[in-house]
């Protein structure tokens, strides 16, 4: 690990260096490279800069207590050794996090899609409560959301919605929330005052490069049509909505939300690039079923990941055992704690297997 930790810090000074020289400054392409690749390094250069501190640290304080006579100072030095090897052991947990492989989606934006599952009605509510709770928690930590497509029922509800959240980030943290989300509760429209039991589905993806998804323009079928429902001024007027239709999976997609036929068009295949990238992440993970059993839950669309109970005003994540008792701010985007130990979770499982293989 220390090995790779000297050649991390190596590189680091590399990058600071190729920084001032003017062919790097004068090429912007290289310039910002060379800038994100310091700002993935740094948390892991400052981390092993303290450790080393750290170590140095405990040698000072071993060296001096021997030769020490007084005795106030040596409890002073007991105590500062102490605390710096308490940090070494902190510092050793971090760095053995942060030299975990990292996911390469994690910096990308994401491509949601909510749909209402069992439960009619109640069930469009539910997911679209699930995607106000997207929204609150995207403007909390900053990102932007543009919804591409709204199924809606009169009440309020959604059948369907697919949105897009750019951020950074943004993958890194929604990526957990793919699954089914469970909530239980007495309807309005319950007389008898009954806990009803409805669901919808949540697949988060990352967005997807052209690079990184080839689609031949064969398989696609594209049609225009005027837009419907709640959208000003050209809905019904213009064909500015786009439905395409990916053959060879069935896959259809629809967007509407925006004014110009290109500009939907334009939605409408990142949102396709993304579903292919992601049915192509799925076969990948089906096939790794070890990797799949060390990380937080299956991953599968069908999983169940979470209930929310409204009469109890719990919120419970099955794949890690938490519960919390504070459903009116995680309904209000407050879901950073489900989140970091979702993470913190899935990064103790990657390194207990990563001690088994060492």
């Amino acid at each position: 690990m220390f090995d790779k930790l000297d050649d991390i810090l190596a590189r680091y000074e590399e990058i600071l260096n190729s920084l001032n020289e003017p062919d790097v400054a004068n090429n912007q392409e290289r310039y910002r490279a060379l800038m994100k690749e310091q700002s993935d390094l740094l948390p892991l250069v400052n981390a092993y800069t303290e450790y080393k501190r750290c170590k140095k640290d405990i040698d000072d304080s071993l060296e001096m207590l021997e030769s020490e006579s007084d005795e106030d100072m040596k409890e002073m030095l007991k105590e500062t050794l102490a605390d710096s090897k308490k940090r070494v052991e902190e510092l050793e947990g971090e760095l053995k996090i942060l030299l975990l492989p990292k996911d390469p989606n994690d910096d990308k934006n994401v491509m949601v899609e909510i749909r209402a599952g069992a439960g009619g009605d109640e069930a469009a509510l539910f997911a679209a409560e699930v995607y106000r709770m997207y929204v609150h928690y995207a403007e909390a930590n900053r990102w932007r959301v543009e919804t591409q497509y709204v199924d809606e029922i009169g009440i309020g509800g959604m059948k369907e919605v697919n949105f897009q959240i750019s951020g950074q980030g943004a993958y890194s943290k929604l990526k957990y929330e793919s699954g089914v989300h469970r909530v239980q509760r007495v309807p309005e429209t319950e007389s008898g005052g009954r806990i009803h039991t409805s669901t919808c589905t949540v697949a988060v993806m990352p967005e997807v490069e052209d690079v990184d998804v080839q689609i031949d323009e064969k398989d696609i079928r594209i049609d225009v049509m005027r837009a419907s429902g709640n959208g000003g001024q050209c809905v019904n007027t213009t064909d500015s909505a786009v439905r395409l239709t990916h053959m060879p999976t069935g896959i259809v997609i629809y967007s509407q939300t925006e004014k110009s036929q290109l500009q939907n068009k334009a939605k409408a295949f990142a949102l396709l690039k993304a579903k292919l990238y992601d049915i192509e992440q799925q076969k990948a993970h089906d096939a790794e079923a070890e990797l799949r059993r060390s990380q937080i839950g299956t991953g599968d669309r069908s999983e169940k990941i979470r209930t929310y109970n409204f009469p109890q005003g719990r919120v419970t994540d099955h794949r890690i055992g938490l519960t919390l008792y504070k459903l009116d701010k995680v309904m209000n985007g407050d879901i950073e704690e489900i989140v970091d130990a979702c993470i913190a979770a899935d990064q103790a499982a990657k390194l207990a297997k990563m001690n088994q293989s060492a």
